[in-house]
């Protein structure tokens, strides 16, 4: 509300774009007055992410309709990521429930839309009433740290994400955010040296 956005397009912000790191700072750049084709591109280069998500879920729903594709990468967000691999790589790509799989991952993805859609009007309605005080920035990094610690289980997984975040922090300076797109490829590339020195 503080960037000019009107109720009614705040909300569907929430629902059309379903990124709330995107949402975050596409309203710090409305809110600055950025032009539009910065505004796509910043948030484009911060979605990135999603097709490296992707591609680390693609083997386990190859056999999926395109329908059913197009649901979930409209589904796939950070958390329903962090479930959902957590939850398919527990067991083998062929198993027997393959075909059943993405019934979780819809599950998960449906339960945080709706928790996002929930929050976002709540936000709307209440948020001038919270105090600037309570800092309440610090939420989203915290977020994320709680998604990624459960998954760091072998030295490859920990040279990437130290990597990464060294690297978040060196290129924070960086424009359209790019910094976030040099974190995940200096993760990759280290959980794969990592990963080759076995």
């Amino acid at each position: 509300m503080q960037a000019g956005i009107p109720k009614v397009a705040a909300q569907a912000m929430s629902a059309v774009v379903f990124a709330g790191s995107s949402q975050f700072v596409a309203t710090q750049l409305v809110g600055v007055g950025a032009p539009g084709l910065v505004l796509v591109l910043t948030i484009a280069v911060i979605n990135l992410r999603h097709a490296l998500y992707s591609a680390s879920l693609a083997p386990f729903l190859k056999r999926l309709r395109p329908a059913w594709k197009w649901l979930l990468a409209y589904l796939l967000t950070d958390e329903a990521y962090a479930v959902t691999i957590a939850s398919f790589s527990r067991r083998s790509i062929e198993v027997a429930d393959h075909d059943l799989r993405h019934w979780y991952f819809l599950g998960a993805g449906l339960a945080l839309w709706s928790t996002w859609q929930i929050s976002t009007a709540v936000g709307i309605m209440l948020g001038a009433v919270v105090p600037a005080s309570w800092s309440l920035d610090f939420t989203l990094a915290l977020t994320f740290i709680a998604l990624v610690a459960p998954l760091l289980q072998d030295r490859a997984s920990w040279a990437a994400a130290l990597a990464a975040g060294i690297t978040a922090v060196l290129a924070y300076g960086l424009p359209y955010k790019l910094g976030l797109m040099a974190a995940a490829l200096v993760g990759i590339l280290a959980g794969m040296l990592v990963e080759g020195r076995k």
